[in-house]
C-alpha cells in the first residue's frame, strides 16, 4: 500500500505519521517495528517537518547514471562506488543550506534516496528489497573544486560533508516501483535535471545486495542513487528543488 510517512515537531514534541492530503496523521510507536495508526490528525500547515528518518549513515552513489558517465567520457563501473555522508550533512525539508563563504562553489545534485527498512547484512539481491521500506528525495550538495585540490587524495567526503550539505524528505514514500520515477531539480523555477531512474547502471537491488557485502545497513540509513547530468552551481539567496512524482516535492534555500 503506497503511504508517505513524515516525522514532525507539533508544540515542541515530535512524532510521526502519513500524509493525507493537507493534513498528517498521527501514528505510535516505532516507524521501523509494528506501527499503530492513531485517531488525530493535524493541518500540515500547524506542524514543523523534519528529516523523514534518522539515519545512521547516508551512502552516495559516484558514476551510477549512464547519461552523466557519457557525458564525463567515464568507464562502465564494475561494482557500485559510494561514499558515505556524515550525519552533521543532515538538514530538514526547509531548512537553510549554508554556504561555505569565501567564494566558494558549491553544486546540487537532485537525487533518489533508498531507505532501508530493516537491519540488513550481506542480502542476496533476490531478497534485497524486503529491506527496502521506500524512497525519499535528496539533494547531495558538493563543495567543488576540493576533490582533486590535493593529487595525492581525493577528497571526497570532505567535499561533500559540510554541515547541511545533505537535505533530504519531506517524506519516506513506501508502495512505489523505483523502475518508473523520474528526478526532476530546479534552481529558482528553472529546470536544471530531469532523468529517469531507469538509467541507473545499479538497480536497487543491487545497490542494497552490493552495499551490504561491506556494512550492515540499519533501519533509516539512506542509498543515495546517485546524479546525472544538469547538475550546476547554487548562489547564496538560490533555492533548488527536487521533485520525484509520487514521492515528493524536496526545498530548501541557499543562505
Amino acid at each position: 500500500m503506497q503511504q508517505h510517512w513524515v516525522r514532525f515537531a507539533e508544540n515542541g514534541r515530535e512524532g510521526f505519521g502519513t500524509l493525507e492530503g493537507e493534513r498528517v496523521r498521527h501514528w505510535h510507536g516505532n516507524l521501523f517495528e509494528y506501527p499503530e495508526r492513531g485517531d488525530r490528525t493535524v493541518a500540515l500547515s500547524d506542524v514543523s517537518l523534519l528529516t523523514p528518518v534518522q539515519p545512521s549513515k547516508v551512502i552516495a552513489l559516484w558514476n551510477n547514471f549512464g547519461a552523466l558517465r557519457e557525458k564525463l567520457k567515464l568507464d562502465v563501473p564494475a561494482e557500485p562506488l559510494y561514499l558515505v555522508k556524515t550525519p552533521n550533512t543532515y538538514l530538514e525539508p526547509g531548512g537553510t543550506i549554508r554556504h561555505p563563504g569565501n567564494g566558494a562553489k558549491i553544486v546540487f545534485e537532485g537525487e533518489l534516496g533508498i531507505v532501508i527498512g530493516q537491519r540488513c547484512k550481506q542480502v542476496s539481491e533476490a531478497d534485497a528489497p524486503r529491506y527496502v521500506l521506500g524512497y525519499t528525495c535528496a539533494n547531495d550538495v558538493t563543495l567543488a573544486g576540493v576533490v582533486d585540490r590535493d593529487p595525492s587524495f581525493g577528497q571526497w567526503v570532505r567535499a561533500k560533508g559540510l554541515d547541511t550539505f545533505c537535505p533530504f524528505g519531506p517524506a519516506v514514500a513506501t508502495g512505489i516501483d523505483p523502475q518508473q520515477l523520474v528526478v526532476r531539480t530546479w534552481l529558482d523555477g528553472q529546470l536544471r535535471q530531469d532523468y529517469p531512474i531507469s538509467d541507473m547502471r545499479f538497480s536497487v537491488a543491487q545497490l542494497v545486495s552490493h552495499i551490504s557485502q561491506d556494512m550492515t545497513l540499519f533501519p533509516g540509513d539512506i542509498i543515495l542513487c546517485g546524479t546525472s547530468v544538469g547538475v550546476g552551481s547554487m548562489q547564496p539567496g538560490s533555492t533548488v528543488e527536487v521533485e520525484i512524482a509520487g514521492v515528493g516535492r524536496l526545498a530548501n534555500r541557499i543562505a
